[in-house]
């Protein structure tokens, strides 16, 4: 079972430079969107996470531009969740201009687990477990 939501962002004025284009960062930005929108919709939000005391910071993430969004424009971030066995969690994205569905751009995300005082847990915690079980990922 592929697990996927799909988050609508209209893009604002604040958001783009003096080409009326979005500027890079901002994707960034809209993977994070994409993440809250994913963990409100299936019980992995940061909140979630936080209450077993467990920290989700992201090691690696990387965005691959194909092309510009626009002011005006109402863009689509579908986030999917990728299965593994390591005690991580990872993301890929995928950004489409709504009017025509056309991508443009694409990326992934690498989170770890660490315990409050900052500690790199090795194993997934039991919560996390629980949730692909519940998901039927493992």
């Amino acid at each position: 079972m592929a697990l996927t939501d799909r988050k609508e962002i209209d893009i604002r004025f604040s958001e783009v430079d003096s080409m009326r284009i979005v500027w890079h960062g901002n994707y960034i930005r809209y993977f994070e969107d994409g993440r809250e929108s994913f963990g409100l919709r299936y019980n992995l939000g940061y909140l979630d996470v936080y209450k077993h005391q467990v920290m989700i910071p992201i090691v690696k993430i990387n965005c691959d531009f194909k092309r510009p969004l626009e002011y005006g424009d109402t863009a689509i971030v579908e986030t999917r969740y990728v299965p593994t066995d390591a005690a991580k969690i990872v993301f890929e994205y995928t950004i489409y201009r709504k009017s025509d569905m056309e991508v443009m751009a694409t990326g992934s995300s690498v989170q770890v687990f660490l315990t409050p005082a900052g500690e790199l847990l090795l194993t997934s915690p039991e919560f996390y477990t629980g949730w692909k079980k519940r998901w039927d990922l493992i």
